[in-house]
């Protein structure tokens, strides 16, 4: 092979050593946005008042009104309560007159923690203590 050859030669690997590393920088480069894409935060949490989160501050959530001890029962309590399902004390039958007995402490301690087979706050994760006792009360008819 001549000079011209060899240097030609050369310079061609080098030429195609360039390229390679400059796809792999692109591929790595590529890469790593795909990870900070992938890994960035869904939100953010701007609380009330604070006017740093680039925008109107969040406003603070509306209080709802307590729902009447029907409302609940209707919504969370009648699968159990309207059918004596696993022994739960009937709506608006003597099945109370024991339980009723014990006092309102110990209806909402069971209504609070759960008592046998009923969850802790039966089906109403969301109630307030208030609608949890009024709910009792409708149930018992206290």
């Amino acid at each position: 092979m001549n000079k011209f050859a060899v240097k030609a030669a050369h310079a061609l690997c080098a030429l195609g050593l360039g390229l390679a590393l400059a796809g792999s920088v692109q591929a790595a480069t590529s890469s790593d946005e795909a990870i900070i894409e992938r890994i960035k935060p869904l939100g953010q949490v701007c609380i009330a008042g604070d006017d740093s989160c680039g925008g109107a501050a969040a406003a603070a959530p509306a209080a709802t009104a307590a729902r009447s001890g029907e409302e609940v029962f209707k919504a969370s309590c009648a699968a159990c309560h309207a059918t004596g399902v696993l022994n739960a004390p009937k709506s608006g039958t003597a099945d109370w007159e024991p339980r009723v007995a014990q006092g309102m402490d110990t209806l909402m301690t069971h209504a609070i923690n759960g008592f046998n087979a009923m969850p802790p706050r039966g089906t109403c994760a969301t109630c307030s203590d208030d609608e949890l006792q009024a709910a009792i009360k409708f149930m018992s008819g206290m």
